[in-house]
């Protein structure tokens, strides 16, 4: 059967998509790239604020299992389509073949503005911050310190808090960025090693913690805190809050679909990896926060900054040093898992004239998207100076899970629209498994918008600097629209001129 206008027009426009790449990358590589890319700070950092929010046990090991069913129904879903459009750029490509060029615009703009970049500036953020165990960062303290620039109905950023984190942070974004730039195959075997280092390191951490009886007990699996219930409404609030930081914890896991045309077998090793690599995240979370809580009551872990740290002090001298190094690692595999894919985004939007030209070009000798990789790490640096660790990620998350409910829903338009295109995997459980993502993604969206609204006033009822993270992330997407309007005014000007 001879294939038809329509099929050899796509096959055009995929072979464009990725010309100038190199498809080296094989399916023990990708599934690194999901793992790496999606184990980062969280699980290190943000269990001590989530036990705070909901105050038991079982309920902040619930938290964190829901976070990755529901992450896991995302990334089935989205397989599916990854499945049938093994394109470099990811779901903005899907965007574009789903909704058109606008929606498609729109995400690939928020990835640059916001979802990505913002995820490397906050992944830097903690490397930097965990190295202060080992070197003394310059800091700047007093008034000055405390300077914010304030913006109307966003709130107020303040550059120069933390400024020898963020200046540490800022070099290590720039030598990520050089690796990858000279190399799709040297970034992959950078983050191979950063992976197997990474969860060989939690794998150890809750190992010696489950082994050793005397620094911990049953008891504490069970124990709720003494100072903190909420109640009613105010417990589905801490349920979002505390989801908040588990999807920050598995954010990420979309990341291998923006490198498609890089891939050896993408229709094949981009469904597995996503899916093989959410259940090895998952259930390595889940150990993880158990090791937790069987070493610390509830409110011991939820007075700390680093609950990590203080499990691995109670079980050996030196242990906070160690877990220092471990998250320093983990962070290290986690932004060069998220430059290596994004720049992938804008390269291919540059290919599709409503981005600059010049990013949409693969560098000759490398053969990788040098000047996407550029940008994309200056701007994220620029990024490590607008606020803090929670104030990036928090702003990251509402973007991004805007977005992946309207990826998630876009399989229902696929299945409509292109009934005949060939799906090599098709997600189990239709249509359940996409609703059930859909309809949490809506409910989790309005309870972050009110819990926003809620700590943006509290904040300035104390008389400190705020900022509503979602309104914050809403405009940084927004800002780009203007953007695509002009580069689709100029691209039907130019074609009217060759016409």
């Amino acid at each position: 059967m001879q294939p038809d206008r329509a099929d050899l027009k796509h096959q055009a426009e995929v072979e464009r998509a990725n010309e100038g790449l190199l498809p080296s990358l094989g399916l023990f590589t990708t599934i690194m790239i999901v793992v790496g890319g999606v184990i980062g700070s969280g699980i290190f950092r943000k269990p001590g604020v989530m036990a705070a929010q909901v105050g038991s046990p079982e309920l902040l090991l619930a938290v964190w299992l829901l976070g990755g069913v529901i992450t896991l129904f995302g990334a089935l879903t989205n397989a599916e389509i990854a499945s049938m459009i093994p394109e470099t750029g990811g779901q903005y490509v899907y965007f574009d073949r789903i909704y058109g060029p606008f929606a498609a615009y729109l995400y690939g703009w928020a990835v640059f503005a916001v979802i990505q970049t913002g995820s490397i500036a906050a992944v830097a953020y903690v490397f930097a911050e965990y190295a202060t165990q080992f070197v003394a960062l310059p800091r700047i303290t007093g008034p000055v310190a405390a300077t914010a620039i304030h913006l109307p109905l966003i709130g107020d950023i303040a550059p120069l808090q933390e400024i020898g984190v963020k200046g540490l942070a800022a070099v290590l974004i720039a030598a990520l960025t050089a690796v990858n730039y000279v190399g799709v195959r040297l970034g992959g075997v950078v983050q191979n090693i950063f992976t197997i280092a990474k969860v060989g390191a939690m794998l150890l951490l809750a190992g010696a913690v489950l082994g050793l009886d005397r620094v911990g007990q049953m008891a504490n699996l069970r124990m709720d805190s003494a100072v903190i219930h909420p109640q009613g409404w105010a417990l589905w609030g801490a349920m979002a809050a505390a989801l908040q930081g588990a999807f920050w914890a598995y954010d990420g896991w979309n990341k291998i679909t923006y490198i498609s045309g890089e891939v050896k077998h993408p229709q094949r090793d981009i469904p597995r990896s996503l899916i093989v690599g959410m259940l090895i995240v998952t259930a390595l979370y889940l150990l993880m926060n158990l090791a937790y809580a069987f070493v610390l009551p509830i409110d011991a872990m939820a007075q700390s900054k680093l609950v990590a740290a203080d499990v691995a002090e109670k079980c050996f001298s030196g242990g906070g040093r160690w877990i220092a190094v471990a998250v320093m690692i983990s962070t290290l595999g986690a932004a060069n898992a998220i430059i290596l894919a994004s720049a992938r985004v804008y390269f291919s939007m540059a290919r599709r004239n409503v981005f600059p030209q010049f990013l949409g070009v693969a560098h000759p000798r490398f053969h990788t998207p040098a000047a996407s990789l550029v940008v994309q790490g200056l701007w994220s640096i620029l990024l490590l100076f607008s606020g803090t660790f929670d104030t990036l990620t928090d702003t990251l998350i509402f973007v991004s899970w805007v977005f992946y409910a309207a990826g998630a829903y876009g399989i229902f338009v696929l299945r409509r629209k292109e009934p005949e295109t060939p799906r090599p995997y098709r997600v189990p459980g239709y249509p359940f498994i996409p609703w059930v993502f859909i309809l949490f993604a809506i409910l989790f969206l309005a309870l972050t918008v009110q819990n926003d609204l809620a700590a943006y006033q509290a904040a300035r009822a104390a008389g400190k600097p705020a900022m509503i993270n979602s309104a914050f992330g809403v405009v940084l997407v927004l800002v780009g629209a203007p953007i695509y309007f002009y580069y689709r005014r100029k691209s039907r000007a130019a074609e009217t001129l060759f016409l």
